[in-house]
């Protein structure tokens, strides 16, 4: 659902790191107080609004994001529905719907190098207790990094199947998918193995004068 930083120097890139996360978070926290329809949806047509000030492309960007979430939506809905209160429905689904595309513009306006030294200051008390504060950082990088790759790697998959077969594929493309990724995790094993692994980063010393 979430996606890579677009290129760019707009007044959302410009931001400080830190000053985009805590407005994240913030609003989180305000979206789960909001009960109401109306206000969720200023909510998210003021999110819209946030899109449609970086372009065209940020504009698709969220809407792909928010593609598969509708499913989720969906269903919520016909539950709430089934269960007579479809007003609940509507407020859990556009309070989703508002927290996914928040958060997938921040995502799409904050670099990836920025992010992971963002999560690793944050994270710097674990050292007193021996965990290296690049473990969270670089977890969340990867999860970042590998939803598109994955996206990817699925639609390839069923593009392959769709030419030697006319029936769907349904489940059947879990199997070499998960071969896939396995494989992929070998090599980045190997990759952060050649680099240091997760050790923390060794203080510089101080330089004494000669």
């Amino acid at each position: 659902m979430l996606s890579l930083a677009l290129p760019g120097t707009s007044w959302a890139h410009r931001l400080p790191v830190g000053l985009k996360f805590g407005a994240l978070a913030a609003a989180m926290l305000g979206l789960t107080w909001l009960t109401a329809p109306l206000p969720l949806a200023a909510a998210l047509a003021a999110t819209a609004g946030l899109y449609l000030s970086l372009g065209r492309r940020a504009v698709a960007e969220g809407a792909r994001a928010l593609r598969p979430v509708l499913w989720i939506v969906a269903f919520i809905a016909a539950w709430q529905v089934w269960e007579g209160v479809p007003m609940l429905g509507l407020v859990l689904g556009l309070r989703i719907c508002t927290m996914v595309a928040l958060a997938n513009f921040v995502t799409l306006v904050t670099p990836l190098p920025d992010l992971i030294a963002l999560i690793e200051r944050l994270a710097r008390p674990l050292a007193r207790f021996g965990l290296s504060p690049r473990l969270p950082a670089l977890a969340i990088a990867l999860v970042l990094r590998f939803i598109p790759v994955l996206r990817g790697r699925m639609e390839l998959l069923a593009l392959s199947w769709r030419a030697r077969s006319r029936r769907r594929p349904g489940p059947r493309l879990i199997a070499p998918l998960a071969l896939s990724l396995l494989d992929d995790s070998d090599h980045l094993a190997d990759a952060l193995r050649a680099r240091g692994g997760l050790a923390p980063r060794p203080a510089t010393p101080p330089q004494g004068r000669d």
